[in-house]
């Protein structure tokens, strides 16, 4: 620990005017901003490029074959290698990735691509990034930190990113000159800054000595992933976080379409930044629901979770522009709810050798999410008999579902309880 504290002093001779985590918070902020910049501009690229909404939408799951990968390698191997090789590549990723994707609207093979690349820097951003942040929150390395200060850091860095980056490429893709590139452009200038300033930040984990390595397969392994907390508890609401978010920006911008007027790129965007500032703005409830002592925190994201679908039914009948926003505020409620709740117990379940792993599994699980528009959108293009507000309605149940599981293991499988045998 000593050596660690010498490294950090060390390593933030140049970064004195800034707190240490602020660098890496700015990292996880930049590829969060190119994750979710191509969410607004699906609506563009069906009016304007010709796609069509079953493609759309599985370009914007597309990114998650970046980011699952990223997170289930990215995360042990930090553990292996220090935080700093696997999290400073990170914005570069993602500035390749926005390149791709600024030179490609036309082409469906070069999107994904981007996409692919956007997730590679997001996964590593989430794993990597979020476990350094958290080890940069400490109280010995920041005496402001109070406890879960690391997750909030974390959950906040990433949600204001997603709904900074949406709103800005959503207003430029409608209004402003080259729609398809110049949004990519300006993500590409923010996060090159961003990575040049993530170089000043210190490792707070460092390399394993090559001989007191494991094996990679074992350092892949992640025993956390067994804890009871983990599966009765954190993985009923992991897929809830970004399957919340993606029916408020990605399926009810789809369905508003033709209800939108003349700027449905930007109604996308906002939609966007309702949900995710929604999602920002309640972490701070979170961060006072929530409790060592049971799982109240999860269990409140759940119920919101359950409300926001049911409304979210009765938006995609109406379609109408105030009952959509309502939607995208209360399922945004949902989704900053179960982030911050799920990194919290994550905290609490994961050793510090597994840290980053168990975080990399929470957000696999989280991302399952994103395949919800994708799969609503097949049924409804297959099939009359399901509608979206029927699946909505599944939703609410599966959601309501899943909170009953979490309120009958309400107080069991604490960690403490388990170490203390």
């Amino acid at each position: 620990m000593t050596a660690v504290r010498e490294d950090a002093v060390v390593g933030t001779r140049s970064a004195t005017r800034l707190k240490r985590w602020t660098l890496v918070a700015a990292g996880m902020f930049a590829v969060a901003w190119g994750g979710n910049e191509f969410t607004p501009l699906l609506v563009m690229y069906k009016l304007d490029h010709g796609f069509t909404q079953v493609v759309v939408d599985t370009f914007l799951f597309a990114y998650v074959l970046g980011i699952v990968p990223a997170l289930l390698i990215g995360g042990p191997l930090s553990d292996r290698l220090g935080r700093r090789p696997l999290m400073v590549p990170a914005p570069f990723i993602a500035v390749a990735g926005s390149l791709v994707l600024a030179t490609g609207a036309d082409s469906a093979a070069w999107l994904i691509v981007g996409r692919v690349l956007s997730g590679v820097a997001l996964g590593l951003g989430m794993a990597v990034g979020g476990s350094w942040l958290k080890e940069l929150s400490t109280q010995d390395r920041d005496p402001s930190a109070r406890p879960g200060a690391g997750a909030r850091r974390a959950a906040m860095s990433l949600t204001a990113g997603f709904g900074i980056g949406a709103g800005v490429a959503g207003i430029l893709a409608q209004w402003a000159p080259w729609p398809s590139a110049l949004a990519y452009g300006v993500h590409s200038a923010l996060a090159l800054a961003a990575g040049l300033a993530l170089l000043r930040a210190p490792e707070t984990r460092p390399a394993v000595p090559k001989d007191e390595r494991r094996s990679l397969a074992q350092d892949l392994k992640i025993p956390a992933v067994g804890h009871r907390r983990f599966l009765y508890i954190v993985a009923p609401v992991a897929p809830w976080v970004f399957g919340a978010a993606a029916s408020a920006y990605a399926v009810m911008p789809a369905l508003m379409t033709g209800r939108s007027g003349s700027a449905p790129v930007a109604f996308s965007a906002l939609l966007c930044m309702i949900g995710l500032g929604a999602g920002f703005a309640i972490q701070a409830v979170g961060r006072r629901i929530d409790t060592p002592s049971n799982a109240r925190a999860v269990a409140v994201a759940l119920a919101v979770l359950v409300l926001g679908m049911s409304v979210a039914a009765v938006a995609s009948d109406a379609l109408t522009v105030p009952m959509s926003m309502i939607a995208a505020a209360i399922l945004g409620c949902g989704y900053g709810l179960a982030l911050v709740s799920g990194l919290q117990e994550i905290q609490r379940i994961a050793g510090p050798d597994d840290l980053a792993g168990l975080t990399a599994v929470f957000y696999s699980l989280s991302y399952l999410g994103f395949a919800v528009p994708a799969v609503m959108a097949v049924i409804a293009e297959s099939t009359t008999a399901l509608t979206y507000p029927m699946m909505f309605v599944f939703g609410a149940i599966v959601a309501a579902a899943s909170l009953v599981l979490v309120v009958v293991k309400w107080r069991r499988h604490l960690p403490e309880a388990s170490e203390r045998g």
